[in-house]
């Protein structure tokens, strides 16, 4: 799972987990990954693991074939820490291209491209 991170934000893992308002860490239940303060994880350690329904920020799910999908929450966590950031304006859907039209730009537009 680090790596998958770590290819996101590089050498900042550790930022991630240390962070000045407490520690934080990563924890398996239900097959969901989740980011949650080493406080609430002590809090929670006093409900049993079939009544706790979820804990802290859900960051990746296990599928049933046992790979890991990436979920939206975990995005507002992972972007200060972001190794390639591109900010898009308003309008963005407006101003779309669609792939014919990004292989006629000019050299110096820039095209982000998923």
């Amino acid at each position: 799972m680090f790596e998958k991170i770590a290819k996101y934000i590089g050498e900042n893992l550790q930022l991630l987990v240390g962070r000045p308002d407490g520690t934080y860490c990563f924890r398996l239940h239900n097959d969901r990954v989740y980011y949650v303060s080493e406080m609430i994880l002590k809090l929670a350690a006093n409900i049993s693991g079939d009544k706790l329904v979820s804990l802290g920020t859900c960051f990746r799910k296990f599928t049933k074939t046992h790979k890991f999908r990436l979920h939206v929450t975990h995005l507002e966590y992972l972007a200060p820490y972001a190794k390639y950031k591109v900010y898009i304006p308003l309008g963005f859907g407006v101003a779309a291209k669609s792939t014919q039209d990004c292989r006629k730009v000019d050299p110096m537009a820039i095209v982000v491209f998923h």
